[in-house]
């Protein structure tokens, strides 16, 4: 371990070289690149729905090239033009988040930022590569269900961290961290993102055992998940009711406790997100699923997936105190520490 610890010294400071070289980014282009990965995790899960919806999930058969010795589409007969083209372009948008990430990166090792937000930086690119061998192990296993169910769960799991990486790129890298409501109102606020990631579970499971399997071919049928579609959309369902009660109920603790404006208004947000995806939901079933609205019930949940991310984030603060002018004595150290205050807080920068 030593060694190739020693081996990768010289490695990282080469690297910190060549970075000093940019400009330094100021916060808010830290916080806009940040926000660039956000819209990139979540836009690449939406597009992936809509090669699913459009049977093209073997527009490219094979992976990483697109045909065995083109990494670009070619004509042929047995996959239409349509397929390759949406498949393709799916797989193109990688190169969009790959992107982000590693500017991601870049900004806030430039910027010489805290160890958190450099590992919530480089987790983007670890990711990215991570999601590209998911999805090419989908395409050679022939879209079996539960290997799409993973692709979309890991593009959900990046869309709360890169909720995450925003909200501390824009915290003070010094000071510390302060909770801003009571612990069992953070304690439900878990709760609640973890009765989401069951919803997205058996989210899943429902498109699983549903109609659009990404692919239509006749001679060499998707395999499905095997259940009865009612029995699991009825479970997703009431998992979901159970998701927004739970969050309401947070919401009357939060008014209850008189919490911070940036807190209810993330709690609006996420009530407005909830509801919209249920009545999609219930829509896209009386419907009989069309495919305009699970790419919409996909973006849905990305966008609940960053609502309860943000929500979460707000309940903690990083605060940087100002520091002190002039010399203090005992009995005004004393006094200062024994005070209700202790010293003076910056407004948060959430």
């Amino acid at each position: 371990m030593s060694l190739l610890y020693d081996r990768l010294v010289p490695v990282r400071r080469l690297f910190l070289r060549l970075v000093d070289l940019l400009p330094m980014p100021s916060l808010r282009v830290q916080r806009a690149i940040a926000m660039a990965v956000i819209l990139t995790q979540g836009g690449i899960s939406v597009t992936g729905a809509i090669v699913r919806v459009t049977a093209s999930g073997l527009g490219c058969p094979t992976w990483p090239q697109c045909f065995p010795g083109s990494f670009t589409p070619v004509p042929h007969a047995e996959v239409a033009g349509l397929h390759q083209a949406v498949e393709f372009g799916n797989r193109l948008l990688t190169f969009l988040v790959v992107i982000t990430a590693a500017l991601a990166v870049l900004a806030v090792t430039r910027a010489r930022r805290r160890r958190e937000v450099l590992v919530y930086a480089w987790i983007m690119p670890a990711s990215t590569v991570v999601q590209a061998i998911i999805g090419g192990i989908t395409v050679l296993t022939g879209l079996l269900w539960w290997t799409v169910a993973i692709h979309l769960l890991a593009s959900m799991t990046m869309v709360w961290l890169a909720v995450l990486l925003y909200v501390k790129v824009g915290q003070p890298d010094t000071g510390v961290t302060a909770p801003r409501v009571p612990k069992p109102l953070r304690h439900l606020t878990v709760l609640s993102g973890v009765t989401l990631a069951a919803v997205l579970v058996t989210g899943t499971l429902v498109t699983g055992a549903g109609p659009h399997a990404g692919d239509k071919s006749p001679d060499q049928p998707v395999p499905r998940l095997e259940v009865e579609i009612t029995t699991l959309l009825h479970l997703h369902s009431s998992l979901l009711v159970a998701y927004l009660a739970l969050v309401v109920g947070l919401g009357f603790g939060l008014l209850a406790v008189r919490a911070a404006r940036p807190i209810m208004l993330r709690l609006g947000v996420l009530l407005i997100a909830i509801v919209g995806q249920a009545l999609i939901g219930v829509v896209q079933v009386r419907l009989g699923v069309p495919a305009a609205l699970v790419a919409a019930h996909v973006a849905g949940a990305a966008i609940c997936t960053a609502a309860t991310a943000a929500l979460w984030a707000s309940m903690r603060e990083r605060t940087e105190a100002e520091p002190v002018q002039g010399g203090l004595d005992g009995q005004d150290e004393l006094a200062l520490s024994s005070g209700p205050g202790v010293g003076v807080q910056a407004p948060p920068t959430q």
